[in-house]
């Protein structure tokens, strides 16, 4: 591996003096903001890009008309605009012609069409890994060999034996940083950026396995200049033997965002990624990038805070990193339960970002009828929420009625039971209550019960079902109960408390395409 040691003595000690006394923050005590990403979503997207429509995106009035994205939005586009839209389906990737790369790059900030780059303009030369570690010897060298002739620097977070991870560091040729004082995963991350000076920086745990091409699909999509973060898909490392616990995490772990590919933003399909692996644009960090003052959920304030500095964070699947998991029942559950703590902080540094279940006043009536044994004006309520989109979509596209009806009728039915999963989760140790006295118990068991067998469908089905759904109740539980602690120790409710949108989201509705000099827009 490429870099010289990095000598132990003055070194940590400097490193350790920024950490702690954390000079990027503001007087609020916040992160210091991060740079603005250049001229914002007006940038256009670079040309050569292939784009691909997202698996929810549909198109209406022969394809002059879309309905996607997150949040979900509707698009017109003239004949023009619509023509190159078609031609982006069919694999014509876009052009060199500024208003063409503008309608792209309008489709990709919408989250309506998906970006494959060309070949990229960074290489394995260009990238810095930064992977701070805590007593996990063993697992460091397996990393290390797994990354050979890539640039490793190793921050050592007060390891019971440091000089272990030195030597191991030493033994590839990777530089080492020796913390005196363990500051947690965001403070060593830091520690390790402030001495990459490459143009690309990945960060990876040192309990991860990054498979032998897991570079090469993330950095192309550093050709954009708006994108300031790539993520690959994170599963677990494959258990031998196989036991139910690590059939459960194979298919439910929290690091798994899923195979679709997307932008990464509050309120949005992948809403976050984990910094077990994640690679990022050094010009955008600063001293206190991640926040040190968070020991877990750092990763999540991470990208929100990009996010609102202008800047793109995309999810790719197509690139795979391993991730160890829990050996056993009681650690699996003890590091949910900690996942769940993050919460209340989190929904304090960013507020209306962590609602169990986000939802309209129209679907969320709904569902209030139907749960009291109201059909008849829950189908009432359903049709007047049509009747109404539709009026607003009347010249917007050639069937309102058939389109307002794909809207409201189909985002009620495909959110009902992720609403559900989203309440039970957030509110499990009140339905374990709920459990113990007769009025409530059969109504507490359906919540804990239904989201399981759901998801053991979706699963398909590889785990014995009664097993599924106990690790599935225990899951919930252990992760709302770190919620109810989280929120506790921060002092709010904001993670427990649904958030209903009174009022229904006015569609702006703008034709895209209108003649220009510079072709189609």
């Amino acid at each position: 591996m490429k870099g010289q040691p990095i000598a132990r003595g003055e070194a940590a000690p400097s490193c350790q003096d920024c950490l702690v006394n954390s000079p990027s923050r503001d007087d609020a005590g916040q992160p210091a903001p991060i740079g603005t990403a250049p001229a914002g979503p007006s940038t256009p997207l670079p040309a050569g890009f292939d784009l691909t429509p997202d698996r929810a995106t549909t198109a209406f009035d022969g394809g002059t008309v879309l309905l996607g994205g997150s949040p979900l939005r509707l698009l017109r586009f003239s004949d023009r605009a619509a023509a190159l839209v078609a031609q982006w389906r069919s694999g014509t990737p876009v052009r060199d012609r500024p208003a063409e790369q503008r309608l792209a790059r309008r489709l990709v900030a919408a989250g309506m069409f998906v970006p494959t780059p060309p070949e990229a303009a960074f290489g394995r030369d260009d990238v810095t890994v930064v992977i701070p570690v805590r007593d996990r010897p063993e697992q460091l060298r397996r990393l290390l060999l797994a990354l050979q002739g890539l640039t490793c620097i190793v921050v050592d977070d007060a390891s019971s034996d440091p000089s272990t991870t030195e030597n191991i560091a030493r033994r590839v040729g990777a530089s080492f940083i020796g913390l005196t004082g363990n500051v947690g995963p965001a403070g060593a991350r830091n520690a390790g950026l402030q001495l990459a000076t490459s143009a690309l920086v990945a960060f990876i745990d040192s309990d991860c396995l990054p498979t032998e091409e897991w570079l090469a699909p993330l950095l192309g999509h550093f050709n954009d200049p708006l994108v300031a973060a790539v993520a690959p898909r994170i599963v677990p490392v494959p258990a031998e033997p196989a036991t139910t616990l690590s059939g459960y995490d194979a298919v439910r772990s929290p690091l798994d965002m899923g195979d679709q590919a997307g932008p990464v933003r509050q309120h949005s399909k992948v809403s976050y990624v984990p910094s077990a692996a994640l690679v990022v644009r050094r010009q955008v960090t600063n001293e206190a990038f991640f926040d040190p003052a968070l020991r877990g959920g750092e990763d999540v304030d991470l990208v929100w805070r990009l996010g609102q500095a202008g800047w793109d964070v995309r999810y790719v699947p197509d690139s795979l990193v391993h991730h160890d998991s829990p050996g056993s029942v009681p650690s699996w559950l003890s590091r949910r339960f900690f996942y769940g703590t993050t919460a209340g902080p989190l929904a304090l540094r960013h507020p209306g970002a962590l609602p169990p279940v986000q939802t309209s006043a129209w679907t969320a009536g709904v569902w209030a009828l139907l749960l009291v044994r109201r059909p008849v004006l829950a189908g009432g309520v359903l049709a007047a929420s049509v009747a109404v989109l539709a009026r607003r979509l009347t010249g917007v596209v050639h069937e309102p009625l058939k389109a307002a009806a794909t809207i409201a009728c189909g985002g009620t039915v495909r959110s009902t039971l992720p609403a559900l999963a989203g309440l039970t989760r957030a509110w499990s140790p009140a339905l374990c209550v709920g459990l113990l006295f007769g009025r409530t118990r059969r109504a507490a068991a359906a919540a804990l019960l239904v989201p399981a067998v759901r998801d053991w469908f979706d699963s398909g089905g590889g785990l014995n079902p009664v097993d599924y759904s106990a690790l599935h109740v225990a899951d919930d539980v252990a992760y709302g109960t770190g919620v109810w602690v989280g929120c506790l120790r921060a002092r709010t409710l904001r993670p427990l408390i649904p958030r209903i949108a009174l009022r229904s989201r006015t569609w702006s509705v703008r034709t895209l395409g209108q003649q220009r000099e510079d072709g189609p827009a």
